[in-house]
């Protein structure tokens, strides 16, 4: 079975301290729906390269063991009550994309 993936980028923030507080509220949420963060970059300091008309601004990975779990955790209430403390300073491109058998 394929898994699942959320790739999220964010070309800006103009309020990160209020996107801590979607953080906290996130974080458990994803790992309530069986996600694994495998990247955040830049905040637990990994590198990045952007090329083309990539940004170095945040950007997420995580992974889940299906493309349906990924999409569950999504539409899971808890997720659901951690959009809402996303800030409206925040732009976000969200997507949720099935991984290669």
């Amino acid at each position: 079975m394929a898994k699942g993936y959320w790739v999220s980028v964010y070309p800006a923030n103009s309020d990160p301290e209020r996107l801590t507080a979607y953080d906290k509220l996130a974080g458990p949420a994803v790992q309530a729906g069986g996600g694994r963060t495998l990247s955040r970059i830049p905040s637990r300091g990994g590198r990045v390269v952007a090329h083309e008309a990539g940004i170095t601004q945040r950007v997420v990975l995580i992974e889940f063991d299906s493309f349906e779990q990924a999409v569950a955790a999504y539409e899971s209430e808890a997720y659901q009550k951690a959009l809402v403390a996303l800030p409206d300073g925040v732009e976000r491109d969200f997507r949720i994309i099935e991984g290669i058998d």
